[in-house]
C-alpha cells in the first residue's frame, strides 16, 4: 500500500499543532497542509489512537484561524444550503461521493480498522456534518477532490495563501517567514 503525501512532522510541527490545540498532538502522522509560512494547517492523525480508540476523522484542522473560520460558517447556518446542494446538484454529489472514497483509500492506506471501515468525516458521503473536517480534506487532498471542503474554505474568512500564524512557536528560519 502506499500512504498519502504528507509531510513526516518535525519537533518543531508537533510543538506547534500542539500549541495551536492548546493540548498536546497525539498520534499525528504527519503535517498533511501547511500555512503559506510553512506552518502546520493541517495533521494526518492514525486511524487508531494509541490508546485503541478508532479515530476515523484522518485529516483534523489544527490552524486556529482556519478554525474559527470554518466555526464562523457553521454558526453563519451555511451548512442546509450545502447539504441541499450535495442532494439537488448531481455533480456534486457524485463528487462528494468520490471524496469520500478517496479519503476511505487514503486512511486505509495507513491501516485498515473495521470499527470505522465505511466511515470518513464530515458526513461524507451524503451529509454535510462538519465543515472542519471537510475543509481540512480539502487543503490535504488539493482543490478539486473534495466540493464541500473547497467552497467552505472559499466562503470563510480565512485562506492558506495569508499567513496568520504570528503568535505560534514557528522557527522564522525553518518556516519562510
Amino acid at each position: 500500500m502506499t500512504t498519502p503525501p504528507f509531510d513526516a512532522p518535525t519537533q518543531l510541527d508537533i510543538q506547534t499543532v500542539s500549541n495551536q490545540l492548546g493540548r498536546q498532538a497525539r498520534n499525528v502522522l504527519g503535517i498533511a497542509a501547511r500555512c503559506i509560512c510553512g506552518a502546520p494547517t493541517v495533521v494526518a492523525t492514525a486511524p487508531r489512537l494509541d490508546d485503541g480508540t478508532p479515530f476515523p476523522t484522518m485529516y483534523y484542522l489544527s490552524h486556529p484561524a482556519a478554525t474559527a473560520a470554518m466555526s464562523d460558517l457553521e454558526a453563519a447556518q451555511i451548512m442546509p444550503s450545502l447539504q441541499q446542494l450535495v442532494e439537488s446538484d448531481e455533480a456534486v454529489g457524485a463528487a462528494y461521493l468520490a471524496a469520500h472514497e478517496q479519503y476511505l483509500a487514503d486512511r486505509e492506506s495507513i491501516a485498515v480498522v473495521e470499527e470505522i471501515a465505511n466511515i470518513s468525516a464530515g458526513g461524507m458521503p451524503v451529509r454535510v456534518k462538519c465543515l472542519h473536517a471537510l475543509a481540512a480534506h480539502a487543503l490535504a487532498a488539493g482543490p478539486g477532490v473534495n466540493p464541500i471542503g473547497d467552497l467552505a474554505l472559499a466562503r470563510g474568512d480565512w485562506s492558506p495563501l495569508v499567513c496568520e500564524c504570528k503568535e505560534y512557536p514557528v522557527d522564522a528560519a525553518s518556516a519562510g517567514h
